[in-house]
């Protein structure tokens, strides 16, 4: 094998099956902890409330005002509950906005983190927190910010409505695309990138018809948990610059934004580094990784438009501005006129070719 590279592994706890859920209690009394603060969106609030009651001592309370792009707002907020609960630990109950509301948690006291999974997020097996303030959205990571242990049950997931099953399956592709040309990327990762597609591409297009499919369940589960992974260990490039500043900025729905994204950054790094991509060609039989992926995201029904996520035609060129403003590393530099074109096909929809 020629070539050279640094593999890191992250050190992560998984308990993956159906029926893991149970086995919280028992984690937490693992990690030393005995009082633990639950956190969720609204949206799951009687869900954790139900989790929160089975666990009967060891929860310290609930705090279910987790919010998109986690606002460093809520995060004060979270953090005042936490020490007026006299917690010691953090249990993440949902999907990304929830699981960074436990990610910053951890960064600012060092509290251990459980995630119950149930979405395809990807961001509980990474140490990378992602936050907002003042409509700038800044990533940071660190040691701290990797959960302890992550529950994937995949019965959990069997009521994720479908469109958000969709973006949140093709969110975690992107993760593992932008895994195989990261500048850091080695053969572990890339070979859990290529698993982790290939798993989701299989399992989306069974649960768009049938959501209650657990074979489909926990194979996208599967896959977002190596689509995750990957992020965790390699560095990002221009589709998760571009996705934060769309919406730590504009507010954009992240998943969403991911989903309309994706075939577009791809497309762009695509013509500098085709080799690299070829094996997501191959998994999509299309000519290339970009086409394959904007016709996948079209037929699950995706969105595929910023224009249908409400960004304004007149917002593009801040976008720009702001993508090329200490901007990532990329294989294809990051060049402002070309992203602003990049932008105008994302936010008309056309098919990259």
């Amino acid at each position: 094998m020629d070539q050279s590279f640094i593999y890191t592994g992250n050190p992560a706890r998984i308990l993956f099956g159906a029926g893991k859920r149970a086995e919280l209690g028992a984690e937490i009394r693992r990690l030393g902890c005995s009082r633990a603060l639950l956190l969720s969106t609204p949206f799951q609030k009687s869900d954790v409330e139900a989790i929160a009651a089975g666990l009967g001592d060891l929860a310290a309370g609930v705090f279910a005002n987790a919010a998109m792009h986690t606002p460093v707002e809520v995060t004060e907020k979270a953090m005042a509950a936490y020490a007026a609960a006299g917690a010691d630990c953090v249990v993440a109950f949902g999907g990304g906005s929830t699981i960074g509301l436990g990610k910053a948690i951890a960064y600012r006291n060092d509290a251990p983190q459980i995630v119950i999974a149930t979405t395809y997020a990807g961001s509980e097996v990474t140490p990378i927190l992602g936050q907002t303030e003042n409509g700038v959205k800044t990533t940071v990571r660190g040691p701290s910010i990797l959960p302890e242990t992550v529950i994937y049950d995949p019965d959990l997931t069997h009521a994720l409505p479908v469109a958000m099953s969709v973006t949140s399956g093709l969110n975690a592709i992107a993760h593992a695309a932008e895994g195989l040309y990261a500048q850091d990327r080695n053969p572990i990762a890339s070979m859990m990138a290529i698993e982790g597609i290939r798993a989701l591409k299989a399992a989306l297009p069974d649960i768009v018809p049938n959501p209650g499919d657990a074979v489909a369940r926990s194979n996208a589960l599967y896959g977002s948990w190596l689509c995750g992974s990957v992020l965790g260990m390699v560095g990002m490039a221009l589709h998760h610059k571009i996705c934060h500043t769309l919406g730590g900025t504009f507010d954009l729905p992240h998943a969403e934004t991911h989903a309309v994204m994706l075939p577009h950054t791809v497309a762009y790094t695509e013509t500098a580094v085709p080799e690299l991509l070829l094996p997501v060609a191959g998994i999509f039989g299309t000519s290339t990784a970009a086409s394959g992926l904007f016709d996948f995201s079209a037929a699950l029904g995706a969105p595929t438009s910023l224009k249908a996520l409400g960004l304004g035609a007149d917002d593009l060129d801040r976008a720009a501005e702001l993508t090329t403003t200490n901007s990532y590393w990329n294989p294809r530099p990051i060049e402002k006129q070309a992203i602003r074109d990049l932008l105008q096909r994302a936010w008309s929809g056309s098919r990259p070719e």
